[in-house]
């Protein structure tokens, strides 16, 4: 059932916060961030709904929100994205707040939600990861108002962080972005990523939407991911 959450700037957003049927140790988290809500990108997205389950029955507490100015929750969406950032942050705090001897936090954003999820910084406290689903490189300047020096600039600063943990993937028919242009910003972020934190997987034949086995190709590769990162393994 959803929730109203207000925030300190004074908006409320719509959650979806769910504890898993058994509170066993360590306690984990995960935030769901949709596509852009100029386009209709709301938390009950297709490619993020059934990921949410995969990973509620793996003990993961699952939040999952309507941006600002989407379904119930308050205000206008931006066109930089900066307030929705700082509403991430308040809400990943409100979160913290909800679950004691929280352990792993991981942020994981499709198309447009991916932009907000590279913004949050690492908690020094918990184990952070950033999974980044079909990052829209291609319109990258357009959704964020032309700051795409911004993003860029921030997710190089997280990937050269060595307590990061960040999972990148996309599809190599991605309708917004050329397979050549993720080959060559995967170099970029490889030559500045600090340590074995950072894995960039491409999926064959897969688009922008994941439909059909594409979305079980996504939920295994994430799947198989955070268990490494529970673990504390490495690729």
């Amino acid at each position: 059932m959803s929730q109203l959450v207000k925030l300190s700037s004074g908006i409320s957003l719509q959650v979806d916060f769910n504890a898993p049927q058994s509170l066993r140790e360590p306690k984990k988290l995960a935030v769901f961030l949709h596509p852009w809500p100029w386009l209709g990108g709301h938390k009950d997205d297709s490619v993020l709904c059934p990921l949410a389950s995969h990973l509620y029955t793996d003990n993961y507490h699952i939040l999952r929100y309507n941006s600002r100015g989407v379904g119930l929750s308050t205000g206008w969406a931006s066109f930089t994205g900066f307030s929705e950032a700082k509403d991430l942050e308040d809400l990943v705090t409100w979160a913290t707040q909800q679950i004691t001897n929280l352990k792993s936090l991981v942020l994981i954003g499709y198309s447009y939600g991916s932009l907000i999820a590279s913004l949050h910084p690492i908690i020094p406290s918990i184990k952070t990861a950033h999974i980044l689903i079909s990052y829209p490189l291609g319109p990258r300047g357009w959704l964020t108002l032309f700051h795409t020096g911004t993003y860029s600039a921030k997710l190089r600063e997280l990937v050269h962080n060595p307590d990061s943990h960040v999972l990148v993937i996309f599809g190599d028919r991605d309708e917004f972005t050329s397979v050549e242009k993720y080959r060559e910003w995967q170099k970029s972020l490889e030559e500045v990523s600090a340590s074995e934190r950072l894995r960039v997987v491409e999926v064959a034949a897969a688009s922008h939407f994941w439909e059909g086995l594409f979305g079980w190709e996504l939920r295994t590769e994430i799947g198989s991911w955070l268990r490494c990162h529970d673990g504390l393994q490495t690729y």
